[in-house]
């Protein structure tokens, strides 16, 4: 039975998240009745990270199986057929093999997140950022992100709902910077935890205010108490990057 590997680039805008969920339209459903109507098979797709609600990715992997050997440009072309007027896109459909498993092959996972940072609100990217009006100081936001690096128990920057088994985590990358009046948070990790990423930038952003100091992110950390984490930053300003194999 072919398998296939999509990279998928979509805005999470109008969908309830990557998840298929009773409460409202999800990215996964999209695309599963894009394949039932090219193919006539109804399949499940499994994904490498289940994005939340108004969570945006540019290379998220899924891969199905079908019964027919299809060629996979052939795929793509249909899928992106059937997918308008949604705002998803297939960038690209390989064949694999069977031991390719979207979710538990990937070795790493790259994450950005765009806060906009300046006194007028957005006009074009309403829903594309996280609009803070207060200055913020992205050089000490970076410094603190530092401080978190390294495999660490990551209770204070994981959501109450997250179903992981242990809150372990190896924080690869945090790097803040700024261009023109966009902070730009860049995280990687092999995995990460619920709502880690929006979690982190949260209190990077009560760092880059005044209100934490540098090494305030790292007594949160080390707290594993999720009462110390910031307020979570919303998901507009969330982007799924890539995903490594």
């Amino acid at each position: 039975m072919p398998r296939y590997k999509l990279t998928i680039e979509y805005d999470g805008t109008p969908f309830v998240g990557w998840q298929r969920q009773t409460n409202g339209f999800s990215v996964q459903e999209a695309i599963e009745i894009a394949i039932e109507a090219f193919s006539g098979e109804a399949v499940r797709t499994q994904t490498a990270g289940r994005t939340d609600a108004g969570v945006h990715a540019r290379g998220q992997v899924a891969h199905f199986d079908l019964e027919r050997d299809w060629d996979p440009f052939r795929v793509s072309e249909a899928l992106n057929y059937h997918l308008k007027p949604h705002p998803i896109a297939i960038l690209d459909c390989q064949l694999v093999g069977e031991e390719f498993e979207a979710r538990f092959s990937a070795k790493a996972r790259h994450y950005r997140y765009l806060i906009l940072n300046r006194r007028a609100r957005p006009a074009l990217e309403a829903d594309k950022v996280w609009h803070v009006a207060v200055p913020l100081d992205e050089k000490a936001m970076h410094e603190a992100a530092q401080t978190i690096l390294g495999r660490h128990d990551f209770t204070t920057f994981r959501s109450a709902q997250c179903q992981a088994n242990s809150p372990l985590r190896t924080l690869d990358r945090l790097d803040v910077k700024r261009e023109g009046d966009l902070v730009i948070i860049e995280a990687s990790a092999r995995a990460f935890l619920h709502h880690q990423v929006r979690s982190m930038t949260g209190s990077l952003k009560l760092v880059g205010e005044g209100r934490w100091p540098v090494s305030g992110l790292r007594a949160a950390l080390d707290a594993q108490d999720r009462s110390k984490c910031g307020a979570m930053a919303p998901s507009s300003g969330l982007y799924l990057m890539a995903i490594d194999y």
